[in-house]
């Protein structure tokens, strides 16, 4: 499959606060893979939670099978060749472990998605934060639930300093750096 396609399958895992800028990332990058002939695709919270995982709330048992099923499709996409971009809040490291424990070594990209709390909350355009914050969302990551972030991620961009093509060009550079694509 790599000969054909002329890139390697893998996972590129966005994780971090909502509003720090995944899913952003993640389709500008899709994009810009696709203008190099990359087989990507992005799943997020738009595609994933109202099918596959419709029956799922967010209590930590649900968050953890979320990740579990998301983490199973990705490694399809991966299998098949593909450059699966996951973009989900993924609040606990263990199910992120889990997720890199399903691939080959090198299979896996953990990406950081680094912002300050306050810089998520003037971003949130739904109003969540302010709901949680009023007791209206309960469990919510950042507020009333805990977000364990990567010890050791292979990328950390810092959304709240750079901007999304700058954050697309550091994945990017990892990407071609480590095998997984062409270099562009």
């Amino acid at each position: 499959r790599e000969r054909l396609n002329g890139h390697r399958g893998a996972t590129v895992w966005f994780t971090g606060l909502s509003g720090s800028g995944k899913s952003t990332i993640a389709v500008a990058l899709e994009k810009a893979l696709w203008e190099r002939g990359v087989h990507a695709f992005v799943l997020d919270g738009d595609n994933v939670r109202h099918g596959l995982n419709k029956n799922l709330g967010f209590s930590p048992a649900d968050r953890t099978e979320n990740i579990r099923r998301i983490g199973e499709v990705a490694k399809l996409f991966t299998d098949a060749g593909m450059v699966a971009l996951t973009a989900f809040i993924s609040p606990y490291r263990a199910d992120r472990d889990q997720v890199r424990a399903l691939m080959p070594p090198g299979d896996f990209v953990e990406v950081m998605v680094a912002c300050p709390l306050e810089v998520c909350e003037q971003r949130d355009v739904k109003g969540l934060y302010q709901k949680a914050r009023a007791g209206q969302i309960p469990e919510f990551t950042g507020i009333s639930a805990p977000y364990e972030p990567p010890l050791r991620p292979e990328i950390t961009l810092r959304t709240d300093a750079q901007s999304v093509e700058e954050s697309v060009r550091q994945v990017l550079a990892y990407l071609e750096q480590r095998g997984i694509v062409p270099r562009g």
